[in-house]
């Protein structure tokens, strides 16, 4: 295997102190939510592929980048998803989830109803890839996958805030109907589904409070 080149490294320089520009981006951050109540105002298309160049730059093990965003417009094909994603809902709610988790969802209110799924703009189907499909690399082996596409989910819902839209990481479960119906390879394999868009203008969200700094943070050891 060839050996791989290096370049340097010269990240554009911060305007600011470093200090404040994290203080900055977290209070950016800090305004994200989770929505299900989303406007069908149009997103251009751009936009779009802008968000998935930002995930696109997450780590991945050993560069592989073993992950597929399939974009969604179409009103007849998120109609399709929209009833996939129900009917494994209903399966979920009735007879698969324990009650503890239902009184955890009761309280943010959620349901085998999933309307969003019509009514934003684009639908964005995240797939890890298991197998490594450029031509150009001597292996099609892959590494470390969900932390990788996990990642780089993370940074497309941090780029879709700070482009001024929602979004919501939905998880109908099992979600392999979602290959066929997008008509994805076997070794594509169904990561999460993810509406963007702007919100309703009567949108509300759950009033639920983050943990503190001192719950999530740990300096050295205890």
């Amino acid at each position: 295997m060839a050996e791989m080149s290096f370049v340097p490294y010269k990240p554009e320089p911060a305007d600011t102190d470093p200090a404040d520009a994290a203080r900055r981006f977290y209070e950016i951050l800090n305004q994200r939510r989770s929505v299900r109540f989303f406007s069908d105002r149009p997103v251009p298309r751009e936009v779009i592929e802008n968000l998935i160049l930002a995930a696109g730059t997450a780590p991945s093990g050993a560069n592989k980048q073993p992950w597929r965003f399939v974009a969604v417009q179409d009103p007849a094909l998120k109609k399709e998803i929209r009833e996939g994603a129900e009917a494994e809902e209903r399966e979920f709610y009735y007879r698969r989830a324990n009650e503890q988790w239902l009184d955890d969802l009761r309280a943010i209110g959620t349901d085998e109803h999933k309307p969003f799924l019509e009514i934003a703009p684009w639908l964005i189907v995240v797939f890890k890839l298991m197998k490594d499909d450029d031509p150009n690399n001597p292996s099609d082996q892959v590494y470390y996958v969900n932390e990788s596409v996990g990642i780089a989910v993370g940074m497309l819902l941090a780029a879709a805030h700070f482009a001024g839209l929602v979004a919501l990481t939905h998880t109908p479960s099992p979600m392999k109907f979602l290959g066929p119906i997008l008509n994805r390879p076997k070794y594509e394999r169904p990561y999460l589904l993810i509406p963007i868009g702007y919100p309703a203008d009567d949108c509300v969200v759950p009033d639920l409070q983050r943990k503190s700094l001192e719950q999530i943070m740990v300096v050295d050891r205890q």
